[in-house]
């Protein structure tokens, strides 16, 4: 067993494919392609409090619903429907999946809303009318991080991300060539999996001419298909540089984010490459069209989702921002 499969061990997984780590119910559709007519079984229902019995809300993402911002979205958007719609209380579940795997759930009428990250994924689930509707949900913000020791020499005072991937590439293939004996070796991991993680750092890659993915895929490239947070934790435990984001980064424990340093951290600024906008499709084959609807218009409102963004905290600090566009008030 060479020292990385030693390390993969002890996060109790293989190199191999992608798997997830949540808390609830386990799924029972576990593809990573939903065919028509396929049940996603939620991995988390949620009730607002209530004593509702029937899911009348599918909602399908990946890392917003690993941080629970999902379900506190659910939790308020159920306890407004009660309170200030007069609808018997019923139930929301959250079924995973990350961008690529959430629009097929909503194609296929598997899911009713799906929360995603690519704006030219969403523009095609609209144009097939697999949505009827898009709008902005919160901001989320890319993370590149990676070891302390810093292999790569990277200066987040000084380099742009275009740069930093440039010498993670530049110094990972010198490596590769003639290891180094006192320092750790650039690597770099990717998700490889279809996310929007996985596109983003994709399209860093291409906008420097590069393709480490490509037959003879270059060695320092490690791919390890995983949902964020083991994604996290298996970069942590090996000292490999990788792209994250911040929820993912503050759902994370510090025995995790202690052994890695962010190099560079997107902003609010529509212009940044590593700002990470989160839209919410509702799909045509929503099986409660009405509530699929109301949620559509609770969920930009200032005070209703939006609030929620707004006050969504882990360790006392905030995970997302608003969106930029958010509706004053919901209707009553």
């Amino acid at each position: 067993m060479s020292l990385l499969d030693g390390k993969l061990s002890a996060l109790g997984v293989s190199s191999g494919t992608k798997a997830a780590t949540t808390t609830g119910p386990a799924p029972t559709a576990t593809g990573s392609v939903a065919e028509k007519g396929t049940e996603i079984k939620p991995r988390i229902v949620y009730n607002g409090g209530y004593s509702g019995t029937e899911i009348k809300l599918r909602i399908a993402n990946g890392g917003a619903g690993q941080s629970g911002l999902i379900g506190a979205w659910a939790d308020a958007f159920i306890k407004y429907s009660v309170e200030q719609l007069d609808l018997a209380p019923f139930l929301v579940g959250w079924c995973l999946g990350d961008t690529t795997e959430s629009l097929t759930f909503l194609a296929n009428g598997s899911v009713d809303v799906a929360v995603t990250y690519n704006a030219a994924a969403e523009a095609q689930s609209e144009n097939s009318l697999a949505a009827a509707q898009r709008v902005y949900g919160f901001r989320d913000h890319f993370l590149l991080v990676g070891p302390p020791s810093n292999p790569a020499n990277l200066s987040p005072s000084n380099d742009d991300i275009h740069t930093m991937f440039n010498k993670i590439v530049s110094i990972g293939n010198a490596d590769v060539l003639d290891p180094p004996q006192e320092r750790e070796p650039v690597r770099f991991l990717s998700r490889f999996d279809k996310s929007a993680t996985n596109i983003k750092e994709s399209e860093i890659f291409i906008t420097i001419g590069q393709v480490p993915w490509g037959l003879a895929y270059s060695k320092w490239y490690h791919q390890y298909p995983r949902f964020p947070l083991p994604a996290l934790e298996a970069a942590s435990l090996l000292s490999e540089y990788t792209l994250t984001d911040r929820g993912t980064w503050l759902s994370s424990p510090a025995s995790v984010t202690g052994n890695l340093v962010i190099f560079k951290a997107g902003s609010d600024d529509s212009s940044d490459p590593l700002l990470n906008p989160a839209h919410v499709l509702r799909g045509t084959k929503a099986t409660n069209p009405d509530i699929a609807k109301s949620f559509m218009t609770w969920v930009i409102a200032k005070d209703g989702g939006q609030k929620v963004v707004a006050e969504f905290k882990k360790e006392g600090k905030v995970l997302y921002s608003v969106a930029p566009d958010a509706a004053a008030t919901v209707p009553m």
